[in-house]
């Protein structure tokens, strides 16, 4: 891998990981309970014509605001009191449209680059099928097709798929499990002590799908963790006297339930 992107992800991550259970609380946080909100960020064009976007970037489609109107709906009662992104574009975006729609106007949000989607290196911008195509070939499966299948499914572990496509990398710059693992976990680590220092209670986070996998995937035993999240949709973490709880992987009730109150608005 080159030097530039080993520097930038030991920038990204700025300390080593943790699990569920290796974060011990100090006597003044007992008790204290947070709740983390993360979303995926809203469809883009680049996901409308099925390329990979890691760190490349496109912005939301007419489709994707919508989505994104209906969650920010939905997630009006909650009160909201962190609010982070990504420095992606797209994610500032539909971090935008959630905080216009829910009516939480003046919002700035705290950038953290470790929220960023994974970087695929030289597979970035291109198919996804050529990308599924060499990781299957990694990982010893016929083709594409059966790569999506396994992931769909929930058999094929986020760790050996994210690994497969660093391995066939050709550039060999794309990052590994572990390199993502370790920024999204430290990301996250700042945010929980952000939260417990401002005594916040509920806090909302847009990344990326890949990345939200891997950055739960040893806080959880649930197999939906393996199964690729929908743009908007919802994982949620509560933290509690030093330990972690994944509760919601891949919600999308939150966004029905926006929906159904735009509509039921509308017809008054």
């Amino acid at each position: 891998m080159k030097k530039w992107l080993i520097a930038l992800t030991l920038l990204l991550a700025g300390s080593s990981t943790w699990g569920a259970e290796t974060t011990a609380p100090s006597p003044q946080e007992e008790g204290e309970t947070i709740t983390f909100w993360f979303v995926r960020h809203g469809k883009t064009l680049l996901n409308t014509l099925d390329r990979v976007q890691g760190w490349a970037d496109s912005p939301l489609t007419e489709e994707g605001k919508q989505v994104a109107r209906y969650l920010g709906e939905g997630l009006k009662p909650i009160a909201f009191d962190g609010f982070y992104t990504s420095d992606a574009g797209r994610q500032r975006e539909t971090m935008q449209i959630i905080l216009q729609q829910a009516g939480k106007n003046g919002i700035r949000p705290i950038e953290l680059p470790g929220l960023r989607e994974v970087f695929f290196g030289s597979f970035e911008g291109g198919l996804n099928k050529d990308m599924a195509a060499a990781g299957a070939a990694q990982l010893g499966l016929p083709d594409a097709a059966a790569l999506f299948a396994a992931m769909k499914a929930g058999t094929l572990s986020i760790e050996r798929n994210i690994n497969a496509i660093a391995a066939a990398d050709p550039a060999g710059q794309a990052e590994t499990y572990q390199q993502v693992k370790a920024r999204t976990q430290a990301a996250l680590q700042i945010m929980i002590e952000n939260a417990l220092r401002e005594k916040q209670k509920n806090v909302l986070a847009i990344s990326s799908g890949s990345s939200i996998q891997i950055m739960i995937s040893d806080l959880t035993t649930n197999p939906q963790k393996n199964k690729p999240l929908a743009n908007s949709s919802v994982v949620k973490l509560i933290y509690h006297n030093g330990k972690i709880e994944v509760t919601e992987i891949g919600d999308l009730s939150w966004i029905a339930a926006g929906k159904k109150a735009l509509e039921q608005a509308s017809r008054h």
